[in-house]
């Protein structure tokens, strides 16, 4: 038994105001079933801390942004309730292209919003309707060429973003059906669109959720977050043409405020040094399970303890070398699509199948050496 599984989705729903960024109770209700999810790019201990801000400004942007998580989330239990609609292809879809639709909230909270921005159409005047096209292009394109997965659920699925959601929101997420960003204070947070692996973040939880569908919570809910930190990382990557040693590792780089002390939401290479501010306080991210946090707030400190699966995949992509994608990607992705990781995986289960993994697609080279490795320098049993 894993240390986060002393403390039952139901007591957190009951008492924690952190399961704001996720839909637990449908899980529970329905733990082997597909589950439409609610989750945010920005982790709960930020928001709560803005939200007790002496500054009257910080404070009621954030609660704000948390009343609309929470009214979201419950919209999400609703739709797992009634079932979640399929969606065709639309008309004049093709295949391996992706069909993306941007709309415009025009800072309402009605969902999805005007059209502005069609498949075919060329960049406009709003910059965030071109940076959110471009990113959903992007992510398409990754797991298409590098992954073969055509659109997040494999199938062609559509891909809608909507833009300049509420007011002064201060989070992006996905809902279970399309991407939605805020455009943030400008005190604390800037334009979700931004950072391109925020939208490959946000994204890759669609990908989880049409396959491994890691239930959110404890250390199985912080593998998930991992998950869309990796290929959200991955995905940055690749628009830079970085390797892995030219990479900054670093999650939503761009997207905190001048005033912030801080380079971004999560450092996978350094987790705990992405921001010490006087505002937000410290990141709380350990990089070891020597400091693993046990909590019942945020769902069990998904957003918390993920830099421990994170940091081990940083230096796996050290120890290959060249594109991140290409090798450290690949094992990952083949965990995560295999049909063998259970909902509930600890770290050491899914550290043990990316050791098979390895094994099975590169033999007892270097690539195994260096998984084997990489888990026992976060100190993830492998054996």
């Amino acid at each position: 038994m894993g240390p986060y599984a002393v403390i039952s989705p139901i007591m957190v729903a009951a008492s924690d105001s952190g399961m704001t960024q996720c839909h637990i109770a449908a899980m529970t209700a329905n733990p082997t079933g597909f589950v439409p999810v609610f989750c945010t790019i920005v982790p709960p201990v930020i928001l709560d801390t803005l939200a007790q801000s002496q500054n009257p400004a910080l404070a009621k942007a954030a609660r704000r942004t948390l009343q609309r998580d929470a009214y979201e989330r419950t919209q999400r239990r609703l739709t797992t309730v009634v079932g979640a609609p399929s969606v065709a292809a639309p008309k004049g879809a093709v295949e391996g292209k992706p069909h993306r639709t941007v709309y415009d909230a025009r800072h309402k909270t009605d969902l999805p919003g005007r059209k502005v921005h069609s498949e075919g159409d060329k960049p406009g005047k709003d910059a965030t309707v071109n940076r959110a096209h471009a990113g959903l292009g992007a992510t398409f394109e990754v797991f298409l060429k590098h992954f073969a997965r055509d659109s997040i659920d494999g199938g062609g699925l559509p891909l809608d973003a909507t833009v300049h959601y509420g007011e002064e929101y201060g989070n992006a997420f996905w809902n279970g059906e399309q991407m939605v960003f805020g455009d943030g204070d400008g005190e604390i947070f800037l334009d979700f669109t931004i950072p391109v692996d925020v939208i490959g973040h946000e994204l890759t939880h669609g990908v989880v959720q049409y396959t491994a569908n890691l239930t959110y919570f404890g250390q199985p809910g912080a593998l998930n977050e991992s998950m869309a930190d990796v290929f959200g990382s991955l995905i940055k990557q690749y628009t830079l043409g970085q390797t892995a040693a030219d990479a900054d590792w670093l999650i939503g780089a761009g997207l905190l405020a001048p005033r912030v002390t801080g380079t971004a939401l999560r450092s996978m290479k350094a987790p705990g040094t992405a921001y010490d501010d006087d505002v937000l306080g410290k990141d709380p991210q350990p990089a070891t399970m020597d400091d693993y946090v046990r909590t019942g707030r945020d769902n069990g400190g998904v957003h918390i303890n993920s830099g421990i699966p994170n940091h081990a995949f940083y230096l796996l992509a050290q120890a290959l070398g060249g594109h991140s994608w290409e090798r450290a990607g690949q094992i990952w992705y083949a965990v995560l699509t295999g049909g063998e990781l259970a909902q509930d995986a600890s770290f050491t289960d899914f550290a043990k199948l990316t050791v098979a993994a390895a094994r099975a697609k590169y033999g007892d080279g270097d690539e195994l050496k260096a998984v084997v490795d990489a888990w026992a320098q976060v100190k993830v049993d492998t054996t």
